[in-house]
């Protein structure tokens, strides 16, 4: 059915835990994305957007409210209270929009329940419509509609079983990321198709008479690896680039260092064809999740809604991917809080890249300018002035000064702020940097120059910038 309203609709779709140079719009010389490439070719990339934490809760609390994580202080496990907060959803609802969300949301801690035991706190935050899961890890030990459907299908025992052995680690055999099997279900029923699934009937269900904003919220393609066989077939591991595995030089920061002795999994001993078949299983479940985002666009345009829809496409932060020696996230090298993001407007554009240095709250206030809602009190800026005014306009290429990323326990936590050249991590604790780099000169980040002599009135003006960061958290 054809949009009644003037106003747009809105898709938001939100992966976790994606590079975002693994796909091939971004250059990538072996992924397979043609869905996520075609949002590219008919919209605006921005490929230099920072995630506001590379911890999922946290950044999703930023997402939700547009603030800081020193200003909603989400620092790890989400705070019930803080839906009565600000909350763009709720304001773009008030604007008019049917909201919804689909999948995954992790704005409350799992581990017991079913997510239909959230639906007033999904309220709270402003979604009319809550078809809520969590995510794959999670599903081990939280009910949900993909756990009903699979138990519905005898497969949960399956799914259950798979985490059991392979992930959890309750039988003692976690499988090194390069030893994981591929899912024993059907393609049909793994997490990320039933939640492409939840969206096209999200889609199908709405009658025209208000605007929607719909959050699409996939799973993947956050560890386990777990894409079924076909999508394993796709790729030749020979083929696969390898991981950033040069010998680094300058000081250590404190916080890698703390990271590289305490993980998981050490990588120390990863060889070459290990390093290529673990990177070959994370752009499968990349490719899985490619096609789910084209069930979601195939549905818009059997609707007749396509264009008539801002389809955005970002991340809630980035995976490591054996870089540095480094799994997951936690970090705040590019692989970890660099996230893709895309604006795709109705009808689509001529694909353009701009430079402009942007984060997730630029997305969130974008949101909000689209759907001509009350705007949130926010470091955002919005980015529908530079899409409006096109690629060949004056400041195209420019957005933020700088952007931020932090996580962890305050007074312990550290930050990190980025310009359009340079970057720093700071210890709030003590105000001290930890590293700093120059993101021209040194792409793969293996030079740490927080040392550098030449370089202390960049570093002091860096700090500088967090001082509000520092003075909040009490360093």
């Amino acid at each position: 059915m054809q949009q009644a309203s003037q106003k747009p609709n809105i898709v938001f779709i939100f992966t976790d835990q994606q590079r975002s140079d693994t796909m091939g719009y971004a250059g990538d010389p072996v992924a397979i994305t043609p869905n996520i490439d075609r949002l590219a070719a008919e919209g605006v990339v921005f490929p230099h957007c920072c995630t506001s934490s590379p911890v999922c809760m946290t950044t999703r609390a930023s997402m939700m409210t547009g603030q800081q994580v020193y200003q909603h202080g989400v620092w790890t496990f989400a705070n019930p209270e803080i839906r009565h907060g600000p909350s763009h959803v709720r304001n773009i609802r008030d604007a008019g929009y049917r909201t919804g969300v689909v999948g995954k949301t992790h704005l409350w801690v799992h581990g017991k329940g079913h997510t239909r035991d959230h639906l007033d706190e999904m309220s709270d935050w402003g979604f009319m419509d809550a078809r809520e899961t969590t995510g794959p890890v999670e599903s081990a030990s939280t009910g949900s509609g993909y756990l009903d459907h699979l138990e519905s299908k005898g497969l949960l025992e399956n799914h259950l079983g798979y985490l059991d052995t392979h992930i959890t680690g309750k039988h003692l055999q976690v499988a090194m990321p390069w030893e994981l099997p591929p899912s024993n279900l059907p393609t049909e029923d793994h997490l990320d198709m039933y939640i492409a699934g939840l969206a096209e009937s999200w889609i199908e269900d709405h009658n025209g008479d208000q605007p929607f904003y719909l959050q699409v919220n996939f799973g993947g393609p956050h560890d386990p690896w777990d894409s079924t066989a076909e999508y394993r077939r796709l790729y030749n591991a020979d083929g696969i680039p390898l991981s950033i595995t040069a010998r680094p030089s300058g000081p250590v920061s404190p916080h890698v260092a703390q990271l590289l002795k305490y993980a998981p999994m050490k990588l120390d001993h990863m060889s070459e064809a290990e390093n290529k078949v673990m990177k070959s299983y994370y752009y499968s479940k990349v490719t899985l999740i490619d096609d789910c985002v084209g069930r979601v666009i195939a549905a818009l345009e059997a609707s007749g809604e396509l264009d008539n829809t801002w389809i955005v496409f970002s991340s809630d932060h980035g995976e490591m991917l054996g870089d540095h020696g480094l799994m997951a996230k936690k970090v705040f090298y590019e692989g970890s809080v660099n996230v893709p993001c895309i604006f795709r407007p109705p009808g689509g554009v001529a694909q353009w890249q701009s430079d402009g240095l942007v984060c997730h709250l630029d997305i969130v206030s974008s949101l909000i300018d689209v759907a001509g809602a009350a705007p949130l009190e926010t470091d955002g800026h919005s980015l529908l002035p530079l899409l409006n005014a096109g690629k060949d306009a004056p400041g195209a290429h420019t957005h933020q000064d700088h952007v931020l990323s932090m996580l962890g326990v305050p007074p312990n936590a550290y930050v990190m702020v980025r310009n359009a050249r340079y970057k720093l991590s700071a210890n709030t604790a003590d105000r001290s940097a930890m590293d700093l780099y120059d993101l021209n000169q040194d792409p793969q980040e293996l030079r740490n120059l927080v040392n550098d002599p030449g370089l202390r009135e960049v570093q002091a003006s860096l700090l500088g910038s967090l001082t509000p960061v520092f003075d909040a958290v009490g360093g």
